[in-house]
């Protein structure tokens, strides 16, 4: 594995025509209609260049670089990675720093835990691609990059039958022509399928942001609309239908793999934000694993880092209520604390107070912690617009190694040591367009330290939307052997060891068309109240990458605003005004 130093400068440059660009980025519209950024931090994340400067991973790894004159006492309502990484910024900052979190385990929608049995349970299957430069500068901080896999520079298609399709971005030359190559070389369409995509990317606006990335961008903004397909199929012209191969066996599957939802509903933003990464920067699609579970290889070393910086981390300690002030007309001016229920402790609640708050959540915990006085205004009010996807996560062990197709002996070898990701197969992330599971990974083998089992074979883990969660988790396991066995044929012969199903009936925001006006910015209307979480407005998706963004942006707002956030918590002491 890369060293830290070697690992910074190989993601610093930009690759291809745009090297030696500096292009300013231009504020978002959520940023222009609510203009409640002060620090130039936070809106060096919403522009253009968040996907340009040349030191993308400086911010997360150095931190805010500030040690603020007055200490704030702030509390942090969510222990995820928005929440976390918010909270590591704000500690450094010189702040004493309080988080809160419902669940007995930190992460979030990354979050990964024991059983009695010591297997290791998951939410959903987390992949880090390379255009992650925010969480890799966090991971760098707290000394667990090197604790991630890197995997072959291939995205890897598994077809019905057992057929294997790719995207191989491998090529002398780096972004675009390596995208260009792998997507004319690929086996996954046929070649009507990839003249639709020829023609339709090469009119996109990838193609103009290769010269004019600030035009290329606002153009994709433009586009949150209208869906994928939709954009998709406007050149098809007389050849009705056209480009429906090329959706259904390739870009359906790496839509559900983003969002969960396919390519008919999800907004055409979304896809091209990440196409026009992976044509600017040759590192942008390259995929990496952690050696395990989420808990031990990348939470832990966070906690480790909040609490050699005296961060209290609260578990089993919902909020139930912000306590807040009131103007005459019932709208909300400042928070002062929160109001938790210790689960430990029983049926108990407790009021804190905090000189600024920081609402971590997802989608689902913010709408159910925001009082009903925050409605009154247009900017909390909008966030209920926003929906969730379900998933379910399967997770089925066993006898031998499933996704290896050429070699039965080697396929039912179980035999010794083959820790390390020595076991047969395909150690890749895998999509398929002819499954239920959006992608899926053998985890003994790209993520061996914790999922591989001596005498074992593989850990497939499979994550279904929302077409499949109604069903029992008994059927979900049915179908997830059924069609792995569909896929791979020579796996027929496999017995399942052991399988575990988790179901997460609110994950990711849903991402259709015309949602970006919806998120709010992680600086709120009221000064002391700030947001954080991967449904937050930024210029990227609902992800991991996505919470870390926020939770930086949290912090330099709040290192930003503290002299001020000072005094006007010592006004609010001297003067107290009624809480709602």
């Amino acid at each position: 594995m890369l060293s830290t130093l070697v690992a910074a400068s190989a993601f610093a440059p930009t690759h291809g025509p745009l090297r030696g660009l500096q292009p300013r980025g231009r504020a978002s519209v959520a940023l222009q209609e609510t203009g409640t950024f002060t620090s130039d931090g936070a809106k060096s994340q919403v522009g253009n260049d968040a996907f340009l400067n040349e030191d993308l991973m400086g911010r997360a790894i150095r931190g805010t670089g500030v040690v603020s004159d007055k200490k704030l006492k702030i509390g942090v309502v969510g222990a995820g990675l928005a929440g976390m990484v918010a909270a590591m910024d704000l500690a450094d900052a010189g702040h004493d720093v309080e988080i809160f979190e419902l669940r007995p385990f930190v992460g979030g929608k990354v979050s990964s835990w024991m059983d009695r049995d010591g297997n290791h349970i998951e939410m959903g299957l987390h992949v880090f691609f390379g255009c992650y430069y925010n969480l890799f500068g966090i991971m760098q901080r707290t000394g667990s990059y090197d604790l991630m896999r890197l995997k072959e520079h291939t995205h890897t298609f598994i077809n019905s039958g057992g057929g294997v399709g790719a995207l191989d971005f491998r090529f002398p030359i780096g972004a675009p022509v390596s995208g260009l190559q792998a997507f004319a070389r690929t086996e996954q369409l046929g070649v009507s399928d990839k003249l639709a995509n020829a023609l339709r990317l090469g009119t996109s606006p990838i193609v103009r942001a290769l010269v004019d990335f600030d035009g290329g961008m606002d153009m994709v903004r433009e586009l949150d609309d209208i869906t994928f397909t939709e954009w998709f199929t406007q050149l098809e012209g007389p050849l009705k239908g056209s480009a429906r191969g090329s959706i259904d066996r390739m870009w359906d599957p790496i839509a559900y793999a983003l969002g969960f939802i396919d390519c008919d509903h999800i907004s055409a933003r979304a896809m091209l934000t990440i196409f026009m990464l992976f044509a600017i920067r040759t590192e942008a699609s390259v995929l990496r694993m952690l050696e395990g579970s989420p808990q031990t290889y990348l939470h832990d070393p966070i906690i480790k880092y909040l609490e050699e910086r005296d961060v209290k981390i609260n578990l089993r300690t919902p909020v139930r209520d912000l306590v807040h002030e009131v103007d005459a007309s019932g709208r909300p001016t400042r928070v002062s604390g929160i109001k938790d229920d210790a689960v430990e402790d029983g049926d108990t609640s407790e009021v804190r107070e905090f000189d600024a708050v920081v609402c971590a959540l997802d989608l689902p915990g913010i709408k159910g912690v925001l009082p009903p006085s925050f409605r009154k205004m247009d900017f909390f009010d909008k966030i209920y617009n926003l929906d969730t996807v379900p998933i379910a996560t399967v997770q089925v062990r066993f006898d031998g190694w499933v996704t290896e197709m050429h070699d039965e002996a080697r396929m039912r070898d179980v035999a010794g040591d083959q820790s390390d990701g020595r076991g047969a197969g395909i150690d890749n992330l895998l999509y398929s367009a002819d499954a239920e599971f959006s992608c899926f990974a053998d985890l003994a083998l790209t993520s061996p330290g914790e999922y591989y089992k001596e005498g074992e074979g593989s850990l497939i883990q499979a994550v279904f939307d929302e077409r499949a969660v109604k069903r029992s988790e008994s059927q979900l396991v049915e179908d997830c052997i059924a069609q792995l066995n569909d896929l791979f044929p020579s796996s027929k012969g496999l017995k399942c060891t052991w399988s575990k199903v988790t179901k997460l009936g609110q994950s990711l925001y849903r991402e259709k068309t015309g949602q970006d006006k919806f998120r709010p910015t992680q600086a709120t209307p009221i000064d002391n109240f700030f947001l954080a979480g991967s449904y937050t407005y930024q210029d990227y998706l609902d992800s991991m990458e996505g919470a870390t963004r926020s939770g930086l942006m949290v912090a330099d707002e709040i290192v930003a605003r503290a002299d001020k956030l000072a005094a006007a918590a010592e006004k609010a002491k001297a003067t107290p005004v009624g809480a709602a």
